[in-house]
């Protein structure tokens, strides 16, 4: 990789669109990006590391807010484990807290799919229709589905 890289090569490089990197340029996951006389902005392979660890992070659950104030912390020379551990813990309990919340979507479904299997879903009912009588539909055993 050479020094200076375009934003396009950064993009690619880093697995997102080239308005993403722009963005994260002005969310602050990324410095100023120094220009050349031309204008274009001269990336170095740090700012693909940098893109790419804010990607990892999103993987991991945190909001681009919570990115920007870890590499904030990493830039000032003060994030450790032991200073970083509160904000993976709190992004920790979201997750469990999400993964709850799909638990509960999970049940869901597969109730209205018992019910579909057994023709008593009526999901699709309950949906308002504007200027057509409600009828029920079928399967294609001739059972009351969703």
């Amino acid at each position: 990789m050479t020094n200076a890289l375009k934003i396009g090569e950064v993009a690619k490089l880093s697995g997102v669109a080239i308005d993403t990197v722009r963005y994260y340029e002005r969310r602050g996951v990324l410095p100023k990006i120094p220009r050349r006389r031309s204008g274009y902005r001269e990336f170095t392979s740090a700012s693909v590391k940098r893109i790419r660890f804010a990607k990892s992070l999103q993987v991991l659950g945190f909001r681009l807010d919570e990115i920007v104030e870890l590499i904030r912390s990493v830039d000032a020379g003060d994030a450790s484990c032991g200073s970083e551990r509160q904000r993976f813990e709190h992004v920790l309990v979201r997750v469990d807290e999400r993964l709850k919340e799909l638990r509960v979507v999970q049940r869901s479904l597969r109730a209205t799919l018992r019910r579909c299997d057994s023709g008593g879903c009526s999901m699709l009912e309950r949906v308002p229709r504007e200027g057509r009588p409600t009828h029920e539909r079928r399967t294609r055993k001739g059972a009351t589905c969703c």
